[in-house]
């Protein structure tokens, strides 16, 4: 099993975080389901600040691009990403249109 850390920041206000943080108590059945279809068979995210980390443990057949294409074809997800899309910030060293940045491991005990 793979495993992916990836971080975030949310925009930088009580409410958003707060907003966020409620809606990821009632994640659907449909999301649910979008990240198991997409073989991610585990799916932290930690919240420190305005900042998010992610933590995926991810099976053989885990593709980010799979994973994008499964996403544009799901208006669920798309409805989704929307919502969360207007409480988040991307990182000041994110790609164009890129949210969640991947992490690079650089110490492991």
């Amino acid at each position: 099993m793979k495993r992916y850390c990836l971080a975030l920041d949310l925009k930088d206000d009580p409410i958003i975080i707060e907003k966020y943080i409620e809606q990821h108590k009632q994640v659907s059945e449909e999301i649910i389901s979008s990240i198991q279809d997409a073989a991610i068979e585990v799916m932290d995210i930690y919240l420190t600040g305005n900042r998010l980390f992610m933590i995926m443990e991810v099976g053989e057949s885990f593709s980010f691009e799979e994973k994008a294409k499964m996403d544009e074809r799901n208006q669920k997800v798309q409805d989704w990403e929307k919502l969360m899309g207007a409480l988040q910030k991307a990182l000041p060293w994110a790609k164009p249109g890129e949210k969640w940045v991947v992490m690079e491991k650089i110490f492991s005990l």
